[in-house]
């Protein structure tokens, strides 16, 4: 037997041992008096700020700056003295412009279409050509078809191409748009799904990559006419996309930290991303964590006594594409990451809390239970899933062995409106917003006023024998945010 193992498995039990009780009266009290304050306080109207006030918030584009110097100077009126804007880059800025689209046979009519996200613009007068669709996007494939993608406008059968998970198709799909492109098509459209033709805000692509070809998504009734239309014969149509691009753009992650009173080299953080995407008004995803966030740290800093360990709080940029302002942070941070004892993220709207994800950490699960049992169970957040993800910020923390909590909530109301132009103020249900806010605030602070951390930092080993065990080792490995 390897001792190395047995004694990082004493350290865990150790851990677990240390934090397997309930919270102090005193830790219990002040953080009811921080739910109290989240219910009564004003998150809603920050909410409303941000979502009325910006609308949709692209990564890097004037609504998304504008909205992190108004996140910024929300902190500061709150009297936390250290925030700071943090910079990182994307690849490519990108601003939508206008989209127009026309089918011209077999009949005449316009068309539910809009630019896929950082797409470039269709040439001048926009393109026309046949329409063929393809559902296997392999190499092979592509190459097979010769000269018959020439002058084409290529619809891609989402649907099937993901079949087995966008997490196994992604790198293929990426490989596949310079062949299509080097075979002569002019244009690529993705068919969405959602009934009457509303769209989905989306980016073919990861990490604010520009696409090599026009590409724009339709609705998906035009979408069934068109496919049903081309057994009779030939369809074409016309599409003109005028969008704004740039190359290297600067996105500022917003941070602030209240320091500890006790351990001030120790920190968790508190985080939710800031931009949103643009044909609503982002409030669900994610103006609801970003309201959360700055609603637990005004409740913080006006509780008349500072936590035992150091909080930060955190809004990002470049989530949407990508976990892109996150990941940069532990990159950037990588040197202080060792006292990073844990994250909460919060990015899943504000439906009625289950309570939290813990990423397939049972150590953190068990030492998480007397917490939920005894002080977020009554406020509907008792729940602890060990389901893993890489679908929003806690993400690049999690590769880093660092404890993650991901806030665990329905979701059926959010995926109604998730990145459609219904995702705004009016769809949050103000009581189910104050309970996550007030699972959020309960949870860190009980976890930065114990004097053990909550759990242990996990090796790289057994960071990859849980992304293995959820099937995600060979998509991180591929985006470059994970190496095996």
């Amino acid at each position: 037997m390897n001792f190395r193992r047995v004694l990082i498995g004493f350290s865990i039990l150790m851990f677990v041992g240390v934090m397997a009780a309930e919270p102090a009266a005193d830790v219990r009290e002040a953080a009811d008096r921080l739910a109290a304050s989240i219910y009564v306080g004003p998150g809603m109207h920050t909410l409303r700020e941000l979502s009325d006030g910006f609308g949709g918030r692209l990564s890097g584009s004037p609504a998304y700056n504008h909205a992190a110097e108004w996140a910024a100077a929300k902190f500061r009126s709150y009297g936390i003295q250290n925030v700071k804007l943090d910079p990182f880059t994307i690849p490519n800025g990108w601003v939508r412009g206008t989209a127009h689209a026309q089918l011209l046979t077999p009949v005449s009519h316009t068309l539910h279409l809009e630019s896929l996200g950082w797409s470039p613009s269709t040439p001048a007068g926009g393109v026309r050509g046949e329409v063929v669709i393809v559902d296997d996007v392999s190499a092979e494939n592509i190459k097979a078809q010769g000269g018959k993608l020439k002058g084409k406008i290529v619809f891609l059968d989402i649907s099937k191409i993901f079949a087995d998970g966008w997490v196994k198709v992604l790198a293929k799909l990426e490989a596949s748009y310079p062949l299509f492109k080097d075979a002569g098509a002019i244009a690529l459209v993705f068919p969405d799904h959602d009934r009457n033709n509303v769209l989905n805000a989306t980016d073919p692509n990861w990490g604010a990559k520009l696409l090599v070809l026009p590409g724009a998504q339709i609705g998906m009734e035009d979408w069934q006419f068109i496919r049903r239309s081309l057994d009779n014969g030939p369809v074409t149509m016309q599409f003109d996309l005028q969008n704004t691009t740039s190359g290297p753009t600067q996105v500022n992650n917003v941070i602030a930290e209240i320091p500890g009173s006790d351990f001030p080299d120790q920190w968790i953080l508190i985080g939710a991303h800031l931009d949103s995407w643009d044909y609503g008004t982002g409030a669900q995803d994610n103006g609801t964590g970003t309201a959360m966030v700055l609603d637990v740290a005004r409740a913080i800093a006006s509780a008349g006594k500072p936590p035992r360990r150091s909080i930060r709080f955190a809004l990002w940029g470049g989530e949407e594409q990508g976990l892109l302002g996150s990941y940069a942070y532990t990159q950037e941070h990588l040197n202080e990451l060792a006292k990073c004892v844990a994250v909460l993220n919060t990015d899943n709207g504000s439906g009625h809390p289950k309570g939290w994800k813990v990423e397939d950490r049972k150590d953190v699960k068990t030492a998480m239970q007397p917490i939920s049992d005894s002080m977020l169970k009554d406020i509907g957040g008792g729940g602890l899933s060990l389901e893993t993800t890489y679908d929003t910020d806690h993400g690049p923390f999690m590769l880093q062995g660092i404890p993650v909590l991901d806030l665990w909530v329905e979701m059926a109301r959010y995926v109604e409106v998730h990145h459609k132009s219904s995702d705004t103020y009016d769809k949050v249900d103000p009581v189910d917003f104050k309970a996550d806010t007030a699972i959020v605030a309960t949870t860190a602070w009980v976890i930065a006023e114990d004097p053990q951390p909550i759990a242990p930092h996990i090796e790289h080993e057994a960071v990859a024998r849980i992304l293995k065990k959820a099937e995600l080792d060979s998509l991180l490995a591929y985006i470059g945010q994970w190496k095996p």
